[in-house]
């Protein structure tokens, strides 16, 4: 087996990311103090074209040598908006009918295996502060709090590892269940 080469991944220009249809996701950051975690954030957001991602609160905003190291380019791809408080997007979105998901642990969480994406629904993650995580307003106001399931001693994820869990997890939960609805 040969590793490609990075012209041989066809992946897409900068313009067409902009006008391809993107998937039904928003990512919110609610007061991320790491700046490698926004980029990765971006990094991921941009790999599986999301739609918009809201950096809140303390969340530093691009352009930053240190979200660009880990961003790569993503910052010029993915869309994106600064918002002093989370719990005012939240209410927005939530008036758009967009489904807001926190992804953090607490009583009668959702298991990330056991959450179910419904067909022609937008959703929004909320991922919260390395310390202190989602804050509890943004967590009262959700539709649902997802929780990723954890089997060894540590008590939670980096939140651009939670990140990248949780979108890829959706991401293919809403491209099967759009697959096996038109087949």
């Amino acid at each position: 087996m040969r590793k490609l080469k990075n012209s041989e991944l066809d992946r897409l220009s900068v313009d067409a990311f902009k006008t391809s249809k993107k998937t039904p996701l928003i990512v919110i950051l609610d007061n991320i103090r790491s700046l490698n975690n926004i980029g990765s954030v971006f990094r991921t957001s941009d790999a599986f074209l999301i739609e918009k991602i809201y950096l809140c609160g303390i969340t530093a905003k691009p352009p930053h040598k240190d979200i660009n190291k880990t961003a790569l380019g993503s910052t010029d791809t993915v869309d994106w908006t600064y918002a002093e408080n989370t719990l005012d997007v939240v209410e927005k979105l939530k008036a758009e009918n967009v489904k807001i998901c926190s992804i953090e642990q607490t009583e009668n969480a959702t298991m990330l295996n056991d959450f179910k994406a419904k067909p022609n629904t937008k959703y929004a993650l909320v991922f919260g502060n390395e310390v202190k995580g989602v804050a509890q307003d943004v967590v009262n106001a959700s539709d649902v709090v997802i929780e990723i399931p954890q089997y060894g001693t540590k008590h939670s994820l980096n939140i651009s590892v939670s990140c990248g869990v949780v979108v890829w997890d959706v991401f293919n939960k809403l491209n099967t269940e759009n697959t096996s609805k038109t087949t």
